[in-house]
């Protein structure tokens, strides 16, 4: 692995991953998050010349990591234009698709990406730097009843009400442009001892909101079930329980909701298999290695 390859994102549950996968040397298979490029170059390494991947990125930084290799095809999207792509490179069925949802350490360490809270700079967020709006944008726009929802639903805290009302006053004098100045408005609201983790919540829940994380899944997720060939694969890997669970239900059930629909005989009407009833988690050696794996869940799934 290349020294760029690493400083951009080690990859999670890279074994584990690709031999989840499946891989026959002359497949079709697709990584939807490219990123750092870890995973593609380890699925390259297991195909012959006759296979072919193809692997997703919206964000342009990815594109530095492109391998120069004919059977590789990069493509720069959201993974929620799957299904465009694959019919735009007439690609009619693939034998497993990857997914690493995690945001990568490359973006958090890049401080003009105003993903962490670590540093200084605009508060920005964007995936894809071609698209229109901002963190900043959602804390300056956004009315108090729709911040309060954002900050409960994707960052999952107890005092969202507060936090939006604080928020609102706050800008209703001054623009928040900043990471300082949205710090400022928010630290006094969280005791030291959980600071940290409280404010990862709260940068968590405008990512989401700003890449419009879940319906991207959800699209893709979608997508996905319907491209796969039979025996397929589906294998993802996922880092907080709000896409776990839509990933877990598609699997279960079909559908992201996680309705049961089922049969006159009463088996669950499903496309897929479970490969693994119990998800899998990193290694203790990879934890020693990698800690940003901590919170990493993989499922795999066959389609019938």
């Amino acid at each position: 692995m290349s020294e760029t390859e690493q400083t951009y994102h080690v990859p999670v549950l890279l074994n584990e991953s690709i031999d989840g996968m499946n891989i026959q040397p002359g497949g079709t298979y697709v990584d939807v998050t490219f990123g750092g490029g870890g995973h593609s170059k380890e699925i390259l390494s297991r195909m012959d010349n006759s296979g072919r991947l193809l692997s997703f990125d919206q964000d342009e930084d990815a594109e530095k990591n492109i391998v120069n290799d004919g059977r590789f095809t990069f493509v720069r999207s959201n993974f929620r234009y799957l299904h465009n792509f694959l019919r735009y490179y007439d690609v009619e069925g693939v034998d497993a698709i990857l997914a690493d949802l995690g945001v990568s350490s490359h973006h958090f360490d890049d401080s003009e990406r105003g993903f962490s809270f670590r540093f200084d700079g605009k508060l920005d967020m964007r995936m894809n730097k071609r698209a229109g709006m901002t963190a900043a944008d959602v804390v300056n726009t956004y009315n108090e009843e729709r911040l309060a929802d954002i900050f409960y639903l994707y960052g999952e805290l107890k005092n969202s009400r507060k936090l939006a009302l604080v928020i609102v006053k706050a800008r209703s004098t001054k623009q928040i442009i900043t990471i300082g100045d949205f710090l400022e408005i928010i630290k006094p609201l969280f005791g030291r001892e959980r600071e940290k983790k409280e404010l990862a919540k709260v940068f968590q829940a405008l990512r989401i909101e700003v890449n419009q994380e879940m319906e991207a899944l959800k699209e893709m997720l979608y997508a996905a079930t319907e491209a796969l060939k039979p025996g397929g694969r589906l294998v993802v890997i996922t880092y907080h329980s709000l896409e776990d669970r839509m990933v877990k239900n598609i699997m279960k059930t079909g559908n992201v909701e996680g309705k049961n629909e089922q049969d006159f005989f009463g088996n669950v009407q499903t496309p897929f298999k479970l490969i693994n009833n119990k998800v899998i988690i990193a290694s203790e050696e990879e934890l020693a290695r990698n800690p940003r794996s901590r919170s990493a869940k993989l499922r795999i799934a066959e389609k019938k």
